[in-house]
């Protein structure tokens, strides 16, 4: 049996995992993201420990928060590169693991990964692009074209675009260090707090916040429509959980849309076949195809 270690790691938390090929979770655990020697010491502690049970990893995935160098031809490739997370900046992610076990590393994006998992095997499957979209402590995105991840020069950044702002929610400066009030400024799960005090769930089902977030999440999904025509937007992550938002945001999408785009409607937009485990599914899709890379 092939096993592979698998880490998907968030700004609050790091999921590690032990995997077979055929999906299977052989074994898992979850370590705070606290400083970068403590957690991927721990992680990688923590995979040692557990493969003298489960057998030698034939490779490592690696989905991390970013922004990161996916790039294997650059010198930033495996890093952590300009988060505003504290003491992460130019973090290098995928050396140490390399070198404590001498396998395969793959390493992406947390979104790029989920959105690869998504499309091989959840919400996704079968659709020659979909997107797979994460809201929550920030809010990122990645797609997958034809069997393989969109990359560029980087990786996308979905949660960054600028979008109109609400009449109601003018006086809001946004709480982007970069940017303010772009898309993660305005919707991400911090900026839910810092406006209204509470988590979106946590709002009166008539607050007028649901609403608002709802329009701000429409307008992303209608700017990728209009430049990738995804077959599935695939919306994860803690704010999505929110009762109710999914449907709010294909209403406001709906009317965006004005009829333009051919074939897009509300099924389009649809939440993650693979429920909790797209990130640990996308970090097994990048170490299977660190071993034998996948073909359009």
């Amino acid at each position: 049996m092939t096993v592979f270690g698998c880490v998907e790691a968030g700004g609050t938390k790091v999921v590690v995992g032990i995997l077979t090929e055929a999906r299977e979770v052989l074994v898992e655990t979850r370590i705070a993201t606290t400083t970068p020697d403590a957690t991927i010491g721990g992680a990688i502690d923590w995979l040692r420990t557990n493969a003298r049970t489960h057998g030698p990893l034939a490779a490592i995935g690696l989905a991390s928060f970013g922004p990161a160098g996916i790039d294997p031809r650059r010198a930033d490739w495996g890093h952590i590169t300009s988060t505003p997370k504290p003491g992460w900046r130019d973090t290098d992610m995928a050396g140490p693991f390399g070198r404590a076990f001498g396998v395969p590393v793959g390493f992406d994006t947390d979104v790029n990964g989920a959105a690869l998992a998504e499309h091989r095997w959840g919400a996704g499957q079968q659709e020659r692009v979909a997107v797979y979209v994460t809201l929550g402590t920030g809010i990122g995105g990645g797609a997958v074209v034809d069997g393989q991840v969109l990359r560029g020069r980087g990786h996308p950044e979905m949660g960054h675009i600028a979008v109109r702002r609400d009449p109601a929610d003018a006086g809001f400066a946004g709480v982007c260090p970069f940017h303010g009030d772009c898309l993660e400024g305005l919707a991400s799960g911090p900026a839910i707090q810092a406006r209204w005090g509470v988590p979106l769930s946590d709002l009166p089902a008539d607050h007028a916040g649901h609403g608002i977030i709802a329009g701000y999440v429409a307008q992303l999904c209608i700017t990728l429509e209009a430049m990738l025509s995804p077959g599935r937007i695939i919306i994860g992550g803690g704010v999505a959980k929110t009762p109710g938002l999914l449907d709010r945001v294909r209403g406001a999408a709906g009317v965006m849309s004005a009829g333009y785009f051919p074939g897009f409607g509300p099924a389009a937009i649809v939440p993650p076949g693979l429920g909790e485990r797209s990130g640990l599914l996308g970090a097994l899709a990048l170490a299977m195809d660190a071993v034998s890379p996948a073909r359009p």
